[in-house]
């Protein structure tokens, strides 16, 4: 059987998957889009080693930050692990709040073109002499849709929708299948994690201030050292855009925590505008459940679902 445990960062996935894991002999995969890169640990909250157990986890710190990974990529490891996992008689258990890697888990991406490597050579030109806001305004005019799904001014989420739009002339959200008529396989049961906005929003400040007392700055100086930058498609995410930024002189220390803050509370309310679309998620409320209560109501829903097949 395979379980996905969605929700938006910060709201408290990880400890609950362990014990859920645990009780149901369920392995992990990370639903992640930036988990998935080497040396970003603090600043992507990656599950360390002793958080994640004796649990098996996937898709954790296996790409170089100069590769570029996407949806589609995590969709193929994905399916492979899972069938492995099911063949050792366990349950597979799908963690994360990606909103593209999420709805690929539920149901498999459409045909996308493959990239162009010359489109994507004029578009990477064009964003050096230019920076990346005018390629962001053009997506908004010719796929408004995308651009308001996208989390953040994702540069290489930005090539991939115009390389698209370039190569056929359709926005990239129309090779998407339409959250409205997403169909659940029957053997995944979906549930989903949420806490009051102003808690969610005070327990991301905590972890922002967490991150840099656990060395968000020194990683960051380690990753730069190995020859990394910003212009890596693994460095392109909150956390680390406002550490270099801060490490090369260009805001203050103040600024960059509170920018942080700012756009991973953004981000959040983002993930939640896009799930909330979907209404076969079984809702968790962790205000007023405890991580055990949270752990039975899943084991019961994941029993009765068994018996009855």
């Amino acid at each position: 059987m395979r379980i996905l445990l969605l929700g938006p960062t910060a709201v408290g996935k990880t400890a609950l998957s362990v014990d859920i894991a645990h009780t149901l002999g369920a392995e992990i995969i990370s639903v992640d889009s930036r988990q998935c890169y080497k040396y970003l640990n603090i600043g992507t909250a990656t599950p360390s080693k002793e958080e994640q157990q004796d649990i098996p986890h996937y898709n954790l710190s296996i790409i170089d930050p100069a590769v570029k990974d996407s949806a589609a990529n995590y969709e193929e490891r994905a399916r492979q692990w899972e069938e492995k996992i099911s063949r050792r008689g366990h349950h597979v258990l799908y963690v994360g709040g990606s909103t593209l890697h999420v709805q690929c888990t539920i149901q498999p991406l459409d045909d996308v073109p493959e990239a162009s490597a010359s489109n994507v050579a004029q578009l990477e030109a064009q964003i050096e002499q230019e920076g990346i806001e005018p390629l962001f305004q053009q997506l908004k005019k010719v796929d408004p849709e995308y651009a308001q799904k996208m989390d953040g001014m994702n540069t290489q989420r930005i090539i991939r929708a115009l390389d698209v739009w370039m190569q056929t002339g359709q926005p990239f959200s129309s090779f998407h299948s339409d959250e409205d008529t997403i169909t659940v396989p029957d053997d995944l049961l979906v549930f989903g994690l949420k806490r009051d906005r102003q808690v969610l929003y005070s327990r991301i400040n905590r972890r922002v201030d967490r991150m840099f007392e656990q060395g968000l700055l020194e990683e960051t100086e380690a990753i730069l050292k190995g020859g990394y930058s910003l212009q890596d498609p693994g460095l392109n995410t909150v956390g680390y855009k406002q550490t270099i930024q801060y490490l090369e002189g260009n805001i203050s220390r103040e600024q960059m925590v509170k920018d942080i803050k700012t756009k991973t509370r953004r981000y959040a309310k983002r993930q939640l505008s896009w799930f909330r679309r979907w209404n076969f998620i079984q809702w968790i409320d962790l205000d007023h459940l405890s991580r055990e209560g949270a752990r039975n109501f899943i084991r019961k829903r994941l029993a009765a679902k068994l018996n009855k097949d």
